[in-house]
């Protein structure tokens, strides 16, 4: 059916955000938030077969799952801007994954997904470890306009996205998934196919080897607000309600910037409104000091490491950006040595990339 319609309030520390709740005619979940009410009839819609997920292999070297999802193969490569999936439909046009003329902010179910509540249970292979390919993928669409990026889409839909975020993470976390991860790939670098303002979340069924790691540290005592405030003098770029920007003195990337409560908090859903405003306001900020020195769009990929669903109170948010430039004009390539042993080699000292990025 794509009648299904209902609209809900999302509370979002004493702001009203209007979600609409939409079933496409493929059956995918479709959220529409808003400042504003969205009542626009919907459009006419593609209804072709989505396929739902893959399967999950263990790794025993590495000690990590994997996903393995062939149909992904035939996902939409850098269409033209007449075929953009990401854009409101038109009148008597080509139907688009948004049905509807106009919208604030979407998100929706992935067609071409690697996690489905309904992953079909894997065949067997011998010795192997295998399961489902349970939990979900969601597109997140910035906004109806083709171009732009977190700094230029301002403040207000800034807000809005940690909103619909914050939707998402209690939804997934209710319906059991183990971990979600909200993140953005922005510029051809980092292999983006679809270059409408848009990132995505993955609610996967087990902790990832990394958040488990990270787990396991700030549950064996790791303070990262101790730190911060000792590294804050040489290491940070910029501060706002009560969140700080810095450069890790282990980063690995160059330019790898994080974002950061300076005090404790789980995620994102637990900031109050001073620490919503400040987080809103350094995730275009650092956009902007990167496409200043970079003298471009820069490509980074953004990713939200909040609690994992069994995590206690020592964990400590982060937003973590990862650009693959080093200097203007130069790429940071992840070549045989970071791919093979994950010991990544860094071509610019973080205090010298925070000293750079603060300047600006």
């Amino acid at each position: 059916m794509t009648d299904l319609l209902e609209h809900t309030e999302c509370n979002a520390q004493g702001r009203t955000i209007h979600r609409r709740h939409f079933i496409k005619r493929d059956g995918r979940e479709l959220f529409l938030y808003g400042y504003r009410e969205h009542t626009l009839q919907p459009l006419t819609e593609d209804d072709s077969a989505v396929a739902k997920g893959g399967e999950l292999r263990y790794h025993p070297l590495r000690q990590e799952w994997n996903i393995y999802a062939a149909h992904r193969q035939n996902r939409t490569f850098k269409p033209s801007s007449a075929d953009n999936p990401l854009a409101p439909s038109v009148p008597d046009g080509a139907p688009t994954e948004i049905p509807f003329t106009d919208f604030e902010l979407a998100v929706f179910e992935n067609k071409f997904t690697s996690l489905h509540p309904e992953a079909p249970q894997p065949a067997s292979i011998d010795t192997l470890e295998m399961m489902r390919a349970g939990g979900r993928c969601e597109v997140i669409v910035y906004g109806p306009e083709a171009t732009g990026n977190l700094y230029s889409i301002g403040q207000d839909k800034r807000r809005l996205l940690l909103a619909a975020w914050n939707d998402r993470y209690e939804t997934h976390y209710n319906n059991g998934c183990e971990f979600v991860l909200p993140f953005e790939n922005r510029g051809d670098e980092v292999g983006v196919t679809l270059h409408h303002p848009h990132g995505q979340i993955y609610a996967f069924p087990f902790i990832p080897r990394v958040q488990q790691d990270a787990m396991t540290a700030f549950e064996s005592g790791y303070d990262l607000a101790k730190d911060m405030k000792t590294w804050a003098p040489d290491y940070g770029v910029a501060k706002a309600g009560g969140m700080s920007a810095f450069c890790p003195p282990y980063a690995r990337f160059p330019f790898e910037t994080w974002i950061a409560p300076d005090v404790a908090s789980r995620g994102p859903w637990e900031f109050n409104e001073e620490q919503l405003d400040g987080f809103a306001h350094l995730l275009g900020d650092i956009t902007r000091r990167y496409d200043e020195y970079f003298q471009r769009p820069t490509a980074y990929m953004l990713s939200l490491h909040a609690a994992p669903l069994k995590a206690d109170d020592r964990f400590h948010f982060t937003a973590q950006f990862y650009p693959l430039l080093r200097a203007p004009g130069r790429v940071k390539y992840l070549a045989s040595v970071e791919q093979s042993t994950g010991t990544f080699t860094v071509d610019v000292m973080p205090e010298m990339a925070a000293k750079t990025l603060r300047a600006l």
